[in-house]
C-alpha cells in the first residue's frame, strides 16, 4: 500500500513534472534519506519513472500508470481537498468498502482488524463530512466516486504487483483490500505460483478435491488470502466470478449439490462478489421454484440437462 510520504510525492508530481530527490524533500517535508527510500519504492512498483542527468543528478516524473491516472482524477474533481494530507494507507483500504453502506463491524470483521481501528481510519473523512450514513452503517456520499476509484485502484495495483512478482502472466479478476483471485496465462507461471503457500488453486480447478474433475481448457485460477481456509463457498463464486456462462452455473449448481452447501452461507459469501441474485436464482432452480415466465439475472440449465450431470458424476 502506498505510504502517505509516498502519496506526497505522487502529489507533488501529478501535474507531470520532473523533480529532483532534495526538491521533493523540500516541498513535502520528508528527510532526503526517506524521501531516496520512497522514490526507489514507487520506482519498483511502477508509478515513476527516471532519467539521470549532468553529474548523474536524478530526475523522477510519474508514470502513464491506472493509480497516477485515478489520482490526478481525483485531484482534479475535489481539489479542495488535500488529500496527500488526508489519506494513510489504513483509510485508503477502508474506503474499498464505502461503494455501499457497510456497518463498521462487517469492515472490520473482513480487514480482521479492530472496530476502533475502522473508526480511526474512517475519521479524516468523517471529521470533513465526506460519509453518509444511515444507522450504523456508513458509505460514501455521492461525490467521492473519484476517491473510492483512486482506493480500488491502489488495492488493484497492490496485488497484481505481488502476483506478478511470481508469476508475470497474473491478471487480477476480483479483490479487496486482502484478498484476490487472479489467472494467469502459463504453466510455468502456474507451477510458481503452486509452490507458493499463499496461493491456492480455484474456481473450476478446485472441483477435483471434491470429488468433481473437470477438464481445463487454461490454466487454473488462483486465490490469495493468506492464513484464511478456501471454503466450498468462495469456489462457487470464485467460479462465477471468472466464468458466468450457462456451464459454469451448471459446474457450480453441481457443487452445491454436491456438498450441500448452505443457502445462507453461500449467500453471504456472494455479497462480496455481487452475485447474490445470481446465488438466489440457482437455489431457486435447484429446489424446482423457477417458472417460465420468472426473469433471471443469469441462464440456468434446464432441468433434464442438469439431471443428466449429476448423473454424469454421480451426485444424488
Amino acid at each position: 500500500m502506498i505510504s502517505k510520504a509516498g502519496l506526497a510525492v505522487i502529489d507533488a508530481l501529478s501535474t507531470g513534472r520532473e523533480a529532483t530527490p532534495d526538491d521533493l524533500a523540500t516541498e513535502t517535508g520528508y528527510s532526503q534519506t526517506h524521501i531516496y527510500a520512497v522514490l526507489d519504492d514507487l520506482l519498483d512498483a511502477g508509478l515513476l519513472v527516471e532519467r539521470r542527468g549532468p553529474n548523474n543528478q536524478r530526475y523522477v516524473r510519474v508514470a502513464d500508470h491506472p493509480v497516477i491516472e485515478s489520482y490526478r482524477t481525483l485531484r482534479t474533481e475535489l481539489s479542495h481537498v488535500d488529500w496527500a494530507e488526508l489519506l494513510s494507507p489504513a483509510t485508503l483500504r477502508v474506503c474499498w468498502f464505502l461503494d455501499e453502506p457497510r456497518r463498521v463491524s462487517e469492515i472490520a470483521e473482513r480487514l480482521a482488524i479492530t472496530r476502533q481501528g475502522v473508526h480511526k481510519a474512517l475519521s479524516p473523512l468523517k471529521n470533513r463530512a465526506m460519509l453518509s450514513s444511515s444507522g450504523p452503517e456508513y458509505a460514501g456520499s455521492e461525490d467521492l466516486a473519484p476517491l473510492l476509484a483512486f482506493a480500488q485502484a491502489i488495492v488493484t495495483h497492490e496485488h497484481r504487483s505481488r502476483a506478478r512478482e511470481i508469476a508475470p502472466s497474473a491478471t487480477v479478476e476480483w479483490c479487496d483490500p486482502k484478498r484476490a483471485l487472479v489467472r494467469v496465462q502459463t504453466a510455468a507461471d502456474t507451477d510458481a505460483l503452486l509452490e507458493t503457500p499463499d496461493w491456492q488453486v480455484t474456481g473450476l480447478g478446485r472441483f477435483e478435491e471434491y470429488g468433481l474433475q473437470f477438464f481445463l481448457a487454461g490454466e487454473p485460477a488462483f486465490w490469495y488470502a493468506p492464513d484464511e481456509g478456501l471454503t466450498p463457498s468462495e469456489v462457487v463464486c470464485h467460479t462465477l466470478v471468472l466464468d458466468s456462462g450457462s456451464r459454469r452455473v451448471s459446474y457450480a449448481m453441481l457443487l452445491i449439490e454436491a456438498l450441500d452447501i448452505d443457502q445462507e452461507t453461500l449467500t453471504d459469501t456472494a455479497t462480496w462478489y455481487d452475485l447474490k441474485p445470481t446465488v438466489a436464482a440457482m437455489y431457486q432452480a435447484l429446489q424446482g421454484r423457477v417458472k417460465d415466465s420468472d426473469e433471471l439475472p443469469v441462464v440456468l440449465p434446464s432441468e433434464s440437462e442438469f439431471t443428466a450431470l449429476k448423473e454424469q458424476y454421480g451426485v444424488a
